[in-house]
């Protein structure tokens, strides 16, 4: 993975443990918001738990070259973005984001986001990239539909969440679409 600015101000940094600490911090600053929507933010209680998240992040980025990357603002760490593992025999990849309290609004995610969805399509040569997002988290449904994602469909019950189970919307860009797009 490689550093990227997105402007003067914004730029993906790749995860690395020296990342811990003002992870840990972003997501217990933004514990409220986040439960909500991400099923682990209620288990990671310590900073032990963030650096577990990163080793693991590590790991799989040298197995399959699924990456973590931290969005940064202005110095300071905004959110997460990243590929969810790497299916290199369907040449497809699922990517995962959040953004931290105060930091939702700014178009933050939907640059990032399109700096992945260009990288997986045209650098990597993959052929398929899917967001899912829970139906009613509709700042996170902005995002693949502000890049031109096609709504594939819904899964029920997707996901249990602290207050139940949600329903996931499932979005997909394909390799040729983007190329029409970018």
């Amino acid at each position: 993975m490689f550093t990227y600015s997105l402007d003067e101000y914004t730029e993906l940094r790749p995860l690395s443990m020296e990342h811990t600490k003002p992870l840990f911090e972003l997501t217990d600053r933004s514990r409220d918001q986040l439960r909500h929507w991400l099923p682990w933010v209620d288990h990671v209680t310590e900073i032990e738990h963030t650096s577990n998240f990163i080793t693991n992040a590590l790991k799989q980025g040298a197995e399959n070259g699924g990456f973590t990357a931290g969005v940064w603002l202005k110095g300071e760490l905004a959110g997460i973005i990243g590929f969810h593992e790497i299916n290199w025999t369907n040449r497809s990849v699922s990517i995962g984001y959040w953004l931290g309290k105060g930091y939702e609004g700014q178009g933050l995610m939907t640059s990032a986001c399109r700096v992945l969805v260009d990288y997986a399509l045209v650098t990597l040569d993959l052929n398929r990239v899917e967001i899912r997002s829970a139906t009613n988290n509709k700042r996170s449904r902005a995002i693949p539909e502000r890049l031109g994602f096609v709504l594939e469909g819904v899964i029920r019950q997707a996901e249990k969440l602290p207050k139940g189970y949600v329903n996931h919307a499932v979005y997909g860009m394909l390799q040729h679409e983007w190329e029409l797009l970018r």
